[in-house]
């Protein structure tokens, strides 16, 4: 294995079904620093390519074979506790969430996610964070937290909402820019927009009140993950 760029989140993807896999990957692949190392067809295998390839985070299918999938899961944390698990599940059942937060999986997405909350979900569980899909809605019981999403009293266009999405990542001006096919000058002028909409004072902030709207008990330490601070 070559040794790891600086900066590039290695996630190692576990998926039975080969369409899915190669889904997930190019997922992952596409998502500004992140790259797929790795994608066993089968959970008995995730052990013994993790010791090789060394991944920050493991995304993993929840499907008919949710049970061997978790006890992988769970040796993985085992072996490797500072390895960050998102499962792509079909469940919204609340007993199989919290089966999945308690066999230590950090992020639980619904199959029909987009990249850009996967990308999300994979950098706030390595900063420590629990990301349930905001698709559902309400746990009965407690142990799995509400996801709510910022609700500003002017709502973002769906462009804003693109940008936004993009500064969670972590992206510049440029890069979004380049990734929305906008300008640069655009996107300052939606980035403008989405401070004084949510009443923030920089980017660094508005990402803050993302993060603390969407996971209940943020402290934030996720947005430290964000680059270039100090443009509008």
């Amino acid at each position: 294995m070559s040794i790891a760029m600086a900066g590039v989140t290695r996630v190692l993807v576990l998926a039975d079904a080969p369409v899915l896999r190669r889904g997930l990957v190019g997922m992952i692949d596409e998502t500004a620093g992140m790259q797929a190392v790795g994608a066993p067809g089968e959970p008995r295998r995730a052990l013994v390519l993790a010791e090789s390839a060394r991944p920050d985070a493991v995304v993993v299918e929840l499907g008919p074979g949710r049970g061997e999938t978790l006890n992988a899961c769970r040796d993985l944390r085992r072996r490797f506790p500072r390895i960050a698990i998102v499962a792509v599940a079909t469940s919204e059942d609340p007993a199989v969430v919290n089966e999945a937060l308690s066999a230590g999986v950090r992020g639980y997405l619904l199959m029909n996610t987009s990249a850009t909350l996967l990308g999300w979900a994979v950098l706030a569980a390595r900063a420590g964070r629990t990301v349930v899909d905001p698709q559902i809605r309400r746990v009965e019981g407690g142990t799995v937290p509400v996801v709510r999403e910022l609700t500003p009293e002017v709502p973002l266009t769906r462009r804003e909402s693109d940008v936004l999405d993009e500064l969670v990542l972590g992206q510049s001006n440029r890069k979004i820019g380049e990734n929305l096919f906008i300008s640069e000058d655009t996107v300052k002028s939606h980035v403008k927009a989405i401070l004084r909409k949510l009443g923030a004072r920089d980017r660094a902030h508005a990402v803050s009140l993302v993060l603390k709207a969407r996971i209940p008990g943020c402290t934030c330490g996720a947005h430290s993950l964000t680059a270039a601070p100090a443009e509008v």
